[in-house]
């Protein structure tokens, strides 16, 4: 695919993600235009929104006609930016507390490309610029999207719920999400190529007496919604566990 040459980028929306892409492109050498409401839009000829999904619409609908505008979300359709043609979607498959707290590096990060013709070229050269990986969804974009919150948001939550458990057990609340924080990246690293392969602990091994003991002190301590979620997540492991087997590879 011949490569569109970006120079300059308008972002609209200072949200933690046009902050943080502003300071990106910024640092891979182009010249960034950020504009908040009430200001004068970006004069590029590329704009990324990076506004909440419901303003999308609304703001595409402000924007003059010629410039090539793309959306950062997700979860939403190209279709949301007509009238404006070419128009397209980039969506790095990346977490941005805001560039106060971090500026991830987003060397070898997947990015959701669509669009028209041309916008795709914009998407490629953007994601490229940046070093990400950029690939199209072809198939329902609220699917991919649940699929990166269940690995993103939801990772947190796994995480922030095991260090509440840590804590009931005597650690200092403070440490517990640290000292949980090496076992759940080195997991997700494993878990990078083969998810099923890569499970370790009790449900691997088949020990139900260890589960048991895990289910009855999560009650005990007053966990009964965290036990409901223990033994759901349980009965997803075995299903990957068995699935793993039922294709014939040895564990």
């Amino acid at each position: 695919m011949t490569r569109t040459r970006v120079n300059a980028i308008g972002i609209i929306g200072p949200g933690r993600l046009g902050r943080s892409l502003a300071a990106l492109f910024a640092g891979a050498g182009k010249t960034v235009a950020l504009a908040g409401r009430g200001d004068p839009l970006p004069t590029t000829s590329i704009l990324l929104l990076t506004v909440p999904d419901r303003a999308i619409a609304e703001v595409a609908k402000s924007i003059p006609a010629g410039p090539i505008v793309l959306h950062c979300s997700g979860a939403c359709e190209v279709e949301l930016l007509r009238p404006h043609r070419p128009a397209g979607s980039l969506h790095p498959l990346m977490t941005f507390p805001g560039p106060e707290v971090a500026l991830p590096n987003l060397a070898g990060v997947p990015a959701a490309v669509a669009g028209d013709p041309k916008a795709l070229e914009v998407g490629h050269e953007l994601a490229d610029t940046l070093g990400m990986r950029a690939f199209e969804v072809r198939g329902d974009r609220r699917l991919y999207h649940a699929s990166a919150v269940m690995a993103g948001n939801f990772a947190t939550v796994l995480l922030a719920e095991a260090a509440r458990v840590l804590a009931a057990a005597g650690v200092d609340p403070d440490e517990a999400p640290d000292l949980l924080a090496p076992l759940a990246l080195q997991s997700l690293n494993n878990a990078r190529s083969h998810p099923s392969r890569s499970l370790t602990g009790p449900v691997a091994r088949g020990d139900e007496s260890v589960l048991a003991g895990h289910r009855e002190a999560l009650l005990a301590a007053g966990f009964t919604d965290l036990e409901a979620l223990y033994e759901r997540l349980t009965d997803h492991a075995r299903a990957l566990i068995t699935a793993h087997m039922e294709q014939g590879n040895d564990r």
